[in-house]
């Protein structure tokens, strides 16, 4: 990665769930404070699967964090919460409201370095903003994948289990989990139920007749996203 000295950037890590987002987060993190840079953390108020004021990975790596209002203009607390940080991080950024844009960007105008982790689709496999508008305007992305549960081919998607079985296309966006409420998932093993009994099956999901038609589970309807590596 060609560093930029002039001015300040936003990078953009993002990809499914369990991909290591926040692991590669924390990397970047700890080679800032290595190279004697001071360093400021935030996640939204609705994450507190770590702990109310750290973020943290699935292995159980962590870092001190200021929770921040994740909806509507709370974002902009950011820009004044710790205005000499040379490196400003935002984990859980999917979680926030779409003025997370305009906060990293006048960060990054002012001369900071911006790392940002987030999922970048829903549970239905459809944009989860803020996150693809960060990707548009960042300097660096960086798209990880995981491992699909069911066949192990690199996964890009996020599925929501209710109690076991595919969550339904109407359920809502925002519900945080873990490893008991998603799994990463390829495109094709990615299940959507559409119909009240919908057929749960790899790659397929079922429509309001209860038929079983075979359909894009990635793209019409797509897998939420909790949060998370």
């Amino acid at each position: 990665m060609h560093a930029i000295t002039r001015t300040g950037w936003i990078e953009v890590i993002t990809g499914s769930m369990f991909s290591g987002k926040t692991e590669e987060l924390l990397r970047r993190l700890r080679r800032s404070e290595i190279a004697g840079q001071s360093v400021a953390v935030y996640k939204p108020a609705i994450d507190d699967r770590y702990g109310e004021e750290t973020i943290g990975t699935h292995n159980g790596r962590q870092w001190e964090a200021t929770v921040v209002d994740n909806e509507d203009d709370g974002p902009l607390e950011i820009l004044d919460a710790d205005p000499d940080a040379e490196v400003v991080a935002i984990d859980e950024a999917n979680f926030f409201s779409e003025t997370l844009v305009g906060v990293c960007d006048a960060l990054a105008d002012r001369g900071t370095r911006v790392i940002v982790s987030g999922l970048d689709q829903t549970f239905r496999g459809e944009p989860f903003e803020p996150v693809p508008q960060l990707m548009a305007t960042a300097e660096y992305v960086d798209k990880l994948r995981a491992i699909c549960s069911q066949c192990g081919e690199p996964a890009t998607r996020n599925q929501r289990l209710i109690e076991g079985e595919p969550a339904h296309v109407d359920d809502p966006t925002i519900l945080v989990g873990a490893e008991e409420s998603y799994e990463a998932r390829c495109r094709a093993c990615h299940v959507l139920r559409t119909g009240e009994e919908g057929y749960h099956g790899s790659g397929t999901s079922t429509d309001e007749n209860g038929t079983g038609n075979v359909t894009e589970s990635s793209t019409d309807e797509s897998p939420h996203t909790s949060t998370n590596d």
